[in-house]
């Protein structure tokens, strides 16, 4: 409903072009990798992404109803500073501080296309600049879920590279100067074992795809951290 409200405030005030928040969790049951925004995304597994895939929808209603130029972009696992205290990132920094033991789920078994906050904001100016347009060449009897005779487009961001959980918790315990102590669970309902993202038609159209590593990323974290919290 929220965003409905907001779709239909742009269309009220003849917004130039709505630019909004979509998620790789739409790509639910899809297996073949890098995800495609070109791929089917039918399959939601948590009611999360289920949503997500429903403002998609409703954008590209609008889109095609009213001519609003909608874009939707599909963030991959964002980190870095001034991130959500509930996301891994910042939940294995303050246990590994505070001596208490990580939960990595899957056994560990987990890989996630990781992609710095930088790297989301420069995607999101360049496409906001960008305004979505009519594809030409859309075929009616081959629908592309990428783009639209509408003016609306799809694009992932993220790095195009996978990286393991138990890299990730390396970075980690690198940047801290101090080891985890983990504790493997089986993998949450809802969750999927890997995403990497296809980003081809993010830099073919404005110029750009996220590069940021691992390593330097979650380095920038920790100094935030550390600068912000005193430790």
């Amino acid at each position: 409903m929220g965003f409905f409200n907001v779709l239909e405030n742009c269309r009220q005030h003849a917004v130039g072009h709505f630019v909004f928040a979509s998620s790789s969790s739409v790509y639910g049951l899809n297996t073949h990798m890098p995800f495609s925004v070109h791929d089917n995304v039918d399959h939601p597994i948590s009611l999360y992404a289920a949503s997500k895939k429903s403002n998609e929808l409703m954008a590209h209603s609008y889109s095609h109803l009213f001519r609003l130029p909608c874009t939707g972009l599909r963030f991959f696992t964002v980190y870095g500073p001034w991130g959500r205290p509930d996301m891994a990132l910042f939940l294995f920094t303050q246990a590994i501080l505070e001596g208490r033991p990580i939960k990595v789920f899957n056994n560990g078994h987990m890989e996630r296309d990781f992609t710095y906050i930088d790297d989301i904001i420069e995607g999101v100016v360049r496409v906001t600049l960008h305004t979505a347009s009519p594809n030409p060449d859309w075929d009616a009897s081959r629908p592309d879920p990428g783009t639209s005779p509408a003016p609306y487009r799809i694009y992932n961001i993220g790095n195009n590279n996978s990286v393991s959980l138990l890299r990730f918790i390396e970075a980690i315990e690198t940047a801290l100067g101090k080891k985890a102590i983990k504790e493997f669970l089986p993998m949450q309902p809802g969750d999927v074992p890997a995403t990497r993202a296809n980003v081809d038609d993010l830099m073919a159209d404005v110029g750009f795809a996220p590069n940021t590593s691992i390593e330097v990323g979650i380095a920038q974290f920790i100094q935030w951290y550390s600068e912000y919290y005193k430790v």
